[in-house]
């Protein structure tokens, strides 16, 4: 065997660069993080050629003294941390100090600095094997400026992994972007082979905040998203930002930001709790997109688990994990049409897009949070009173229009709704078209009044800002869905003992997990039993369950529980059946319905949780505005 060498400090900055340096959005993650941490409120980034040829960093932050210039290049040496105590407590972005010795290896690295009341600034650079510092005096405006010449440039090898010019700067465009929406408060300039790319201001108010994020994720996202802020003060975890409508999604997860105070992050809890938070309105295959961030303790958040500081461990992963499902799941539960209504518009070139692919609602809804408690920032929802003496208004108005006397009495709900559909008198009853009521807008409800029925599929109605299309079968399918999933939550779960107990071999940890989590089980409707180290018997399973594989469905339950902490696959079965009986429930297409029914089924979209997607994720409905009609007719072109 050879003989053990120590390495030279330029070979061991190299070795530790491949973990830090990965390509140029790599280095100006670093950058950027540092000039963040030193207070700047204002960064300029300047990049030739994808920034293989040149990287150049401004900012107009603290400085760096003469004195400290040599050991801001060496490895193992930051300002971030001195104790155990502070690294278990991390505040800032950057804290491991191998940064900037890690790209000086591997590149022609200058830096320059110059502290607020100096009168000169100083310039460091590192030369030869031993990487010794040379400072000498430069001009230079208060603050710092990091130059990065020549990327790989004494490591060939690894210039060859590079991709082309437009590849590398899409990698480091999008860092820059993180960085900004990470920090409002930071304004952003980069120029890329001398044009400017993004000339990002600071952001202050809620209005320059969400133009950013339009600027950052495109103006589509924040017309169809909505305002979070929710804060637990028991646990000290506040979440705020914007969440995508369920019907604005995305082919792939490329417009999710998550940040934990202030650093963006990728987690599996985080990942989960939203998957969960959207897997009742989302369509198949779809991907949410949202702009989040997570403040909480310091301490209760370790950040130096990978190199790259993308990753974190939460040390209440499931307390974590539960705020972020509760809250979430609460504001798309929340989203009734009448937020989203006024804002909405369509364009008139979607119309043909496919069922949940258009963006179908509109306009940031405001949803405020104050001690736990929610409340839309918007008209009050119709209460039954109310949305009968409207319907009894369009009856006075239109006498020529049938009223059938088995047709619900609209605030009744869906009970009465569903047994005017079976009526036979009801079904037989013709199709009436009428005129809105002569009322002034702000009295019409939502989504407005029904005037006719298009080939026994969609629900036309005329609200105050124009017509709204709605698929009656997709519609009332989620009205029934979600009175039977209330009714199920209400009601004890009926559980069914097997004949002959089910034995099932297990990891003694999942063993140990089902001994620990049997109040749970007990409350789904399950009974386990442990019978050895390694072994459990299943005495008991859900009625609704019981022609299932109970046995996958118990190990997939256990091994939820193992990684998140929290398992939802009982009830997402459960769910999954009651939308199978709800969609053989709800109103079937080519059914003639009266104007009274119709308007039933509007008024109780308007009052259901999740209306706006049908149990497959599809939209119910849309709304086309007088503009877009006359975008349509081409009417004052």
């Amino acid at each position: 065997m050879k003989r053990i060498n120590l390495l030279s400090p330029r070979l061991a900055n190299q070795i530790a660069a491949g973990e830090v340096v990965e390509r140029p959005a790599s280095v100006v993650k670093e950058l950027l993080e540092n000039s963040i941490d030193s207070g700047a409120n204002k960064v300029d980034l300047e990049i030739d050629q994808g920034g293989v040829k040149l990287i150049r960093i401004r900012d107009n932050g603290g400085g760096i003294t003469k004195e400290d210039l040599p050991l801001a290049l060496s490895r193992h040496a930051t300002s971030k941390i001195i104790e155990l105590e502070d690294l278990e407590a991390v505040a800032t972005l950057g804290f491991r100090g191998e940064a900037l010795a890690s790209i000086s290896s591997v590149s022609r690295l200058t830096l320059t600095s110059r502290q607020p009341g100096n009168e000169s600034a100083w310039q460091v650079q590192t030369e030869g094997r031993e990487m010794d510092a040379v400072i000498a005096p430069a001009a230079h405006p208060e603050g710092t400026s990091v130059e990065v010449r020549d990327l790989f440039f004494n490591t060939p090898a690894r210039r060859k992994f590079l991709k082309t010019e437009k590849t590398e700067f899409k990698h480091l465009d999008e860092v820059v972007k993180r960085q900004a929406l990470g920090r409002f408060d930071v304004a952003f300039q980069l120029r890329h082979n001398g044009k400017v790319i993004h000339q990002l201001r600071q952001a202050d108010s809620e209005i320059e905040r969400e133009r950013r994020i339009a600027s950052v994720c495109g103006s589509a996202f924040v017309d169809n998203a909505m305002k979070v802020d929710m804060e637990a003060s028991a646990s000290g975890l506040r979440l705020w930002g914007w969440i995508g409508m369920p019907t604005f999604s995305r082919s792939q997860a490329d417009l999710q930001y998550f940040f934990v105070n202030g650093r963006i992050i990728r987690d599996k809890v985080v990942s989960h709790a939203v998957r969960q938070a959207y897997q009742d309105v989302l369509y198949h295959g779809r991907h949410p997109a949202y702009v989040l961030y997570l403040e909480l303790d310091p301490a209760l958040v370790d950040v130096n688990v990978h190199p790259t500081k993308h990753e974190v461990r939460f040390r209440e992963s499931r307390l974590v994990h539960d705020f972020l499902f509760r809250t979430i799941h609460r504001v798309i539960a929340d989203a009734r049409p009448d937020e989203q209504v006024t804002a909405q518009t369509t364009p008139a070139g979607t119309l043909n897009s496919p069922a949940g692919l258009v963006p179908e609602q509109g306009g940031v809804s405001p949803i405020n949070f104050e001690q736990g408690r929610m409340s839309l920032s918007s008209a009050p929802r119709p209460s039954a009173r109310g949305v009968n003496e409207q319907i009894g208004q369009y009856a006075a108005l239109h006498p020529d229009v049938v009223m059938a006397e088995s047709s619900p009495v609209v605030g009744n709900g869906l009970a009465a709704f569903g047994e005017s559909l079976n009526d036979p008198v009801s079904q037989n009853m013709p199709i009436n078209s009428a005129e809105m009521p002569a009322e002034s807008a702000e009295h019409c409800p939502p989504l407005g009044y029904a005037v006719a029925q298009l080939h026994g599929v969609y629900i036309l109605a005329q609200n105050a800002q124009g017509m709204v299309v709605v698929d009656m079968h997709a519609a009332h399918e989620r009205i029934v869905y979600e009175r039977m999933k209330k009714s199920y939550e209400t009601e004890v779960v009926r559980s069914q003992p097997l004949l002959v107990p089910l034995s099932m071999a297990v990891s003694e940890r999942e063993a140990d997990c089902a001994d620990e989590q049997q109040e749970t089980f007990k409350r789904l409707g399950f009974e386990l039993a442990r019978m050895g180290q390694e072994t459990l018997v299943i005495r008991q399973v859900p009625v609704a369950l019981a022609k299932g594989n109970v046995e996958q469905l118990v190990r997939d339950v256990l091994s939820d529980m193992l990684v998140h902490g929290i398992s939802q696959r009982i009830e997402n079965h459960i769910n999954e059946l009651l939308a199978t009986m709800a969609c053989h429930g709800a109103v079937r297409a080519n059914r003639q319905l009266t104007v009274t029914e119709m308007n039933a089924l509007l008024r109780d979209m308007e009052m259901t949780e999740r209306s706006g997607q049908c149990n497959h994720g599809r939209p119910t409905w849309t709304q086309l505005s007088m503009a877009d009609l006359d975008k349509l007719f081409m009417r004052g072109q």
